[in-house]
C-alpha cells in the first residue's frame, strides 16, 4: 500500500468517526439556522418546566425549583441543554464557566442535563461531569420529557439566549467557543437593555 493510499484511507476513517461522534450525540445544524449554527427564535416565548437542582450556583434554593422561577430573578438566561455522555457538550462547558464567571451578576447560566431523555446518561452522569468540570453556574435536570419537545432540542448540545421576560433570543445548535459566546451573551444584554 502506497504512503498515499494510507493517508487517504486515514483521513477517510477519521472522518467517518467524527461523524459518527456527532451523530451519536444528536449533533445537527438546527432546521432554521444558518451555516454558523446561529438561529432567530422568531419571538418564541420559553416555557415553564420543573428543575432537579444539582448545583443551585448560589442562585437556586432548595433541591427543586421551575423555569418560571428563573425568570423571576429578573435577569437575562442563557439556558444550555447537555448531557453527561455527550462529548461536545462536554467539550463546551469550561467555556461556559469562563463566561458565567466573566459577565457575573448580569447574565444567569443555567444548564440543564437532558440526557435521561436522549439516551445520553443518566442524571447520574450528568452530576459525575459537572463535579469533574468543576462547573460553579446553577445546573440541574427535568423531570418532563415535554421539555426536550417544546424547546425543539434538535441537537447537542443547544443553547438558548433568553431575555428577562421569556422571550427566546436566539437558539444556538452545536458547541459554541468562549469567543462566540460572549458576543451573543453581549447581544443578550444589549437587547434587554433596550427593551
Amino acid at each position: 500500500m502506497t504512503t498515499r493510499w494510507r493517508h487517504w484511507t486515514t483521513a477517510v476513517s477519521l472522518a467517518v468517526a467524527v461523524m459518527l461522534l456527532l451523530s451519536t450525540c444528536g449533533w445537527v445544524p438546527a432546521g432554521d439556522a444558518d451555516s454558523t449554527g446561529l438561529a432567530a427564535a422568531n419571538e418564541l416565548q420559553a416555557t415553564d418546566f420543573p428543575i432537579v437542582v444539582y448545583d443551585g450556583g448560589g442562585l437556586l434554593a432548595g433541591p427543586e425549583t421551575s423555569f418560571a422561577e428563573v425568570l423571576r430573578l429578573g435577569r437575562p438566561v442563557v439556558l444550555n441543554m447537555w448531557a453527561g455522555l455527550c462529548p461536545p457538550c462536554r467539550l463546551e462547558m469550561p467555556d461556559f464557566e469562563q463566561v458565567s464567571v466573566e459577565f457575573g451578576d448580569r447574565v444567569l447560566f443555567l444548564g440543564l442535563d437532558v440526557g435521561p431523555f436522549t439516551n445520553l446518561g443518566s442524571s447520574r452522569d450528568g452530576q459525575d461531569l459537572i463535579r469533574e468540570l468543576g462547573i460553579t453556574y446553577p445546573t440541574g435536570t427535568t423531570t418532563d420529557p415535554a421539555t426536550v419537545r417544546d424547546y425543539q432540542v434538535l441537537g447537542m448540545p443547544t443553547t438558548y439566549f433568553i431575555m428577562p421576560d421569556g422571550q427566546i433570543l436566539r437558539r444556538w445548535t452545536g458547541v459554541l467557543t468562549a469567543d462566540q459566546l460572549s458576543e451573543l451573551v453581549q447581544e443578550l444584554l444589549d437587547s434587554a437593555a433596550g427593551s
